[in-house]
């Protein structure tokens, strides 16, 4: 056993243990879903600044094509998911109820909706400069859910020097399978993803981290990184182990200070979906237009793992897959724990879009909230080592100044303390509220 393979027996303190609930699914391979007749493309699909669209209403377009270009540095560039017609550029309704601007695309009934692969790109004789616009203009993000623009990440100070890649794939979130699938499918382009950051950014190794509910992507991904720089951590079951910090203290046993980044320690950290995206960019020129969704839950008719064009409404994804049980009374996005139910089934998949999850009444029901009884449950489940109930009581009171001095905002909102509370108070949901009431204040 190598002196790093040693350190993969470290965990991070706190958190919480869900069902896992990946059994409908976890064997399941890749299908692709049919190309539907509209898209819905929103120009704010990542965090930071809205893409500017560079296409006009009646454009024909091409697979591939780039539909929006990056807004500012803390932005990303949109490409059309087929080929076809802008319909209209205009307000559309978002996940959360609200209306965003989109490109409206209607497909082409005749065209193929193949993308010939492009010709590689020379990353390595590219300035660090070029590499990161390359990315931007690729339109990658974060995969795992967050969607924060990856080439942000790859912006490194001169001050600072990546030493370790860490690409996560703990897939923590109940139900989801889909990097777990795309492991077990797509290894090479992973490795080659991970290879070509490890050399552009100058990193001496690099690890995977799969919690070790994934024998099998454990097992294929070691028998193919025999003799290279790259090893595979299998670590504990333990929620919210795909947060990165949590990540990091997992795999080296290092902790990221409060203010501070995972680039500061010398780690840049990625989702496998990110880093299968970077190998598809520059050895075969395919920018990010669609991605691996799991749709599962007690409400869907038959769960799978799907490759979704982005912008497809997610009632045609749930249609593919038999519609949902007439028990169903919640659809939500993203996994259970942080993802968020959607307003409408006609809202479009995104590039943070990981799941899409169907639940009836019994995992819906909300149970009858009772006061706070301080037995410290949310502060063991913290993996930060916040105190939520604190932040409850504050938002609840609109003490929202007041609980930014507590470090509200350090809060990754991951739903372990309105997970473990006796009191069903739905203490995420309160410190959303504090957040966004805070955010939304003019400076």
């Amino acid at each position: 056993m190598s002196l790093l393979s040693s350190l993969f027996q470290h965990s991070f303190s706190h958190g919480v243990h869900p069902e896992g609930y990946k059994e409908a699914t976890v064997d399941l391979p890749i299908q692709r879903v049919p190309f539907v007749s509209r898209y819905l493309m929103p120009l704010g699909q990542h965090i930071g600044v809205p893409a500017r669209p560079v296409v006009k209403v009646g454009q024909q377009l091409r697979r591939g094509q780039m539909i929006a270009e990056p807004g500012g540095f803390m932005s990303t560039a949109l490409h059309s998911p087929v080929t076809g017609k802008v319909v209209d550029i205009g307000p559309h309704r978002h996940q959360d109820g609200s209306f965003k601007l989109a490109i409206e695309i209607e497909a082409d009934p005749y065209a193929t909706q193949r993308m010939e692969p492009q010709p590689p790109k020379d990353w390595e004789a590219m300035p660090m400069a070029e590499f990161v616009s390359e990315v931007q203009r690729a339109g990658i993000v974060g995969m795992g859910g967050a969607a924060f623009p990856a080439h942000v990440k790859y912006s490194i100070p001169d001050t600072q020097h990546i030493d370790e890649v860490l690409v996560n794939g703990a897939e923590c979130e109940p139900y989801l399978t889909n990097d777990h699938r795309l492991m077990m499918e797509r290894p090479e382009a992973l490795i080659r993803g991970t290879e070509i950051l490890m050399r552009k950014l100058g990193a001496r190794r690099a690890t995977i981290g799969v919690e070790d509910n994934k024998p099998d992507a454990i097992a294929l991904l070691r028998g193919l990184l025999g003799g290279t720089a790259i090893e595979v951590a299998s670590l504990p079951m333990k929620y919210p182990q795909g947060a990165e910090k949590m990540l990091i203290k997992a795999v080296y046993d290092r902790e990221v200070p409060a203010g501070q980044l995972p680039r500061d320690l010398g780690i840049l950290v990625n989702n496998v979906g990110t880093v299968v995206a970077i190998a598809d960019w520059f050895d075969r020129g395919i920018p990010l237009i669609e991605r691996v969704v799991t749709v599962s839950g007690p409400g869907a008719a038959y769960p799978a793992n799907l490759i979704v064009p982005l912008g497809t409404p997610v009632r045609e994804v749930l249609r593919f897959c038999g519609g949902l049980k007439e028990e169903t009374r919640e659809v939500v996005m993203g996994g259970p724990m942080m993802g968020a139910p959607t307003a409408s089934l006609d809202v479009p998949v995104l590039k943070g879009t990981s799941g899409i999850l169907a639940f009836t009444e019994a995992e819906t029901r909300t149970g009858t909230e009772y006061p706070c009884i301080r037995c410290g449950r949310c502060l063991e489940a913290c993996p930060y080592f916040l105190n939520p109930s604190r932040f409850a009581r504050l938002a609840k009171a609109r003490l929202f100044e007041e609980a930014k001095g507590f470090h509200l905002m350090d809060c990754v909102e991951c739903g372990s303390c309105t997970f473990a509370c006796p009191s069903n108070i739905p203490i995420v949901q309160l410190i959303r509220t504090a957040k966004n009431n805070l955010r939304s204040r003019k400076p």
